[in-house]
């Protein structure tokens, strides 16, 4: 009979004692690959534990007084876990994260309550739009402020080799090989890697890192780079925290972001696991470890948090496709530029006959500004775009909203063949129109302006 859960009067003593789980449907070489599941955290990731530990810590020195506020620099999952904490605990929190962060992130993080400060992704330590910097700037001009700063926060790290790294050593019953991690700000790495060496000086302790990150090279050659930039969130560095024991670190392998979103989406196929897109670093590293093995190990990484929070890029084919991690068909003409191709049914598309209320909530709900009319045969009939709408409501505001689109879409209608050249686009654009692609045999789908920047830029790649 299974064991029963318990029952817990407070959510954060739900933080902890995560379940690890032996992935079996993906190719581990000779190894056995196990993950311990922090994204059943309440928080949903690795972060709650440094949070709770963090702020415990600010209480007892002083630090943090009853009502005071919170101000961190954080790539999203400790800010989620601080705002948790400081919820339950009577404090107010301010964040400060890069602009890569994803959407569900930053809605989770003001839906508790934070208030969230996006500053420079493309900025290096340094610079005054470093988000850090950004941190320890809006803290020190707040008085009565607290800077938790976990990347020189010793708490960080205590949490991880006082709660994570006995519980890894009690689960595995002592029989841990190697170990993945890769830093965000070092705690993890620096609090397990300790405790597991503490307990067998043979673990290795393996370093998963961005490329474009610092760290990898440091690790490996010794050698000092120019950070780059990478797309996976909450992992990877362009300095060393200050409590990131590399020394620990063995080997570090550089994952790039497509193989990192990919193993992730090979994850949740394969074993049911939506993770987020450092997991698809960590997991991608462990896996070149365990096929490189010439003998069975067993090895440990982490699901550091969900996917949930990714749902609208790595999980969405089309921001894969947009930022060119999924290949598609070529077609050597404009029908290259197309992000949503009709003929494979990825565009959103209205009948001359639906109500106009109906068409204002598909642009809603797909979050598109335009959509093009088709009628029989697939012919196209019009288009209809944000002003058209505001235009019609403006007009009848009580019956334009029962009326059929075919009423109030525009007929003049830019349509350009496939052979067409991109800038054949710019006088369609000019006149803040759309580019309709077709021929005698079949629409295509829209350009937009928006469309042909990203077609450039990857050009450019």
């Amino acid at each position: 009979m299974p064991q029963r859960a318990p029952v817990f009067g407070n959510v954060l003593e739900m933080i902890g004692n995560t379940p690890m789980l032996e992935l079996k449907r993906m190719d581990t070489g000779p190894c056995r690959l196990f993950v311990k599941m922090e994204s059943m955290n309440p928080g949903n990731s690795i972060k709650d534990r440094i949070a709770v530990r963090m702020i415990e810590a600010a209480e007892k020195d002083g630090r943090l007084k009853p009502g005071g506020h919170i101000v961190e620099a954080t790539a999203g999952n400790t800010g989620l876990a601080l705002a948790l904490v400081a919820a339950q605990k009577g404090y107010t929190l301010s964040v400060v994260v890069p602009d890569k962060m994803s959407d569900e992130k930053i809605s989770h993080l003001r839906a508790m309550g934070a208030e969230v400060v996006l500053t420079r992704s493309d900025v290096a330590k340094g610079h005054p739009e470093y988000y850090q910097d950004v941190a320890a700037r809006m803290a020190a001009e707040r008085p009565g402020t607290l800077y938790i700063n976990q990347f020189a926060n010793p708490a960080n790290a205590e949490a991880h080799e006082a709660t994570t790294g006995p519980e890894i050593w009690e689960q595995m019953e002592g029989k841990v090989d190697a170990f993945v991690a890769g830093v965000g700000s070092g705690g993890t790495v620096s609090g397990v890697g300790h405790y597991l060496r503490a307990r067998n000086p043979k673990v290795e302790v393996i370093l998963a890192d961005p490329a474009g990150s610092i760290l990898a090279p440091l690790v490996n050659e010794g050698r000092d780079v120019a950070p780059g930039s990478w797309l996976v969130e909450g992992i990877g560095e362009d300095f060393v925290p200050s409590i990131c024991d590399l020394k620990l670190v063995n080997k570090a392998y550089t994952v790039t972001d497509a193989d990192a979103f990919h193993t992730a989406r090979e994850l949740l196929r394969k074993e049911g696991v939506l993770a987020g897109s450092s997991v698809g670093t960590l997991l991608c590293a462990a896996l070149r470890y365990c096929r490189e093995q010439k003998e069975p190990k067993r090895v440990v990484t982490f699901i550091c948090d969900s996917g949930a929070k990714y749902l609208s890029k790595m999980f969405n084919d089309f921001w894969m496709m947009d930022n060119g991690f999924i290949d598609r068909p070529r077609t050597g003409d404009l029908r290259d530029l197309i992000a949503r191709r009709h003929l494979d049914r990825e565009d959103y598309t209205l009948t001359p006959s639906i109500p106009l209320q109906q068409a204002i909530k598909r642009m809603r709900l797909y979050n598109v500004s335009q959509m093009v009319v088709i009628g029989d045969g697939d012919r196209i009939e019009g288009i209809i775009d944000e002003s058209d709408v505001l235009l019609a409501m403006v007009a009848d505001a009580n019956g334009a909203a029962a009326k059929p689109v075919s009423e109030y879409m525009s007929r003049r209608l830019e349509t350009v063949r496939p052979s067409a050249r991109p800038e054949d686009l710019l006088p369609i654009f000019r006149a803040d129109r759309v580019a309709i692609v077709a021929d005698e045999h079949a629409f295509y789908g829209i350009i937009t302006k928006i469309d042909l920047i990203n077609w450039l830029r990857k050009q450019l790649l």
